[in-house]
């Protein structure tokens, strides 16, 4: 029942950097993760962050048991039940989650081999369910401007784009878009291993 994914044993030490970097320490946080997948990441997390209360989810039902087999074996405090969450559906469905009640939403490695419909409804989500400030962290593959690089990354697009046409790499200008019609704002871009990103979109506080 407990998953392993390659991917994510590489990439959750870089994560978490970028994540350390963000938290402040001092502070009782909350935090979403919308398609955990195995779980991997939240509890590597979890364990690194004491002071953020982390909340998994995701739509497949062998990732929601392999999150809560990683739960049972580590008996972290801080990691609530996961939830069952589509990101294509509206954030009023995503378990009862209640607006303005996470300071941090992230995102690893969705939103390329998803519908655009998943993108858009995490984006939506995380407008309405962030905190004033609050931040959404994504991140994978993306192109800029157009533009996909280096080859590896082209070849990736391709690969997916043949497996389902809905899926391949979205540009940092689509999300940024996203971002603003929700409220947010791209803060920052961090160049992370393996031609992968980290995006940072703020929330806006209201005027």
């Amino acid at each position: 029942r407990m998953l392993c994914a390659a991917a994510a044993e590489r990439n959750k030490e870089p994560i978490l950097t970028v994540l350390r970097d963000c938290v402040d320490p001092g502070r009782q946080l909350s935090a979403l993760e919308v398609s955990s997948g195995s779980g991997q990441h939240v509890v590597h997390f979890a364990q690194a962050l004491p002071n953020v209360s982390w909340q998994p989810s995701d739509i497949e039902q062998t990732s929601l048991d392999s999150i809560e087999a990683y739960r049972a074996l580590l008996k972290l405090h801080n990691v609530k039940p996961a939830i069952h969450l589509d990101a294509s559906q509206g954030w009023e469905s995503w378990g009862g989650i209640q607006p303005e009640s996470f300071h941090l939403v992230i995102n690893i490695n969705m939103i390329h081999i998803s519908p655009l419909a998943c993108t858009e409804g995490l984006f939506k989500g995380a407008g309405r369910i962030l905190k004033p400030h609050g931040l959404l962290l994504t991140y994978g593959p993306y192109s800029v401007n157009g533009l996909i690089t280096p080859q590896s990354n082209i070849d990736f697009d391709q690969s997916l784009k043949s497996r389902n046409p809905e899926w391949g790499i979205k540009d940092t200008s689509l999300l940024s878009a996203l971002a603003e019609e929700n409220g947010m704002f791209l803060e920052r871009v961090v160049d992370m291993p393996a031609n992968n990103k980290c995006l940072l979109f703020r929330k806006e506080s209201m005027v």
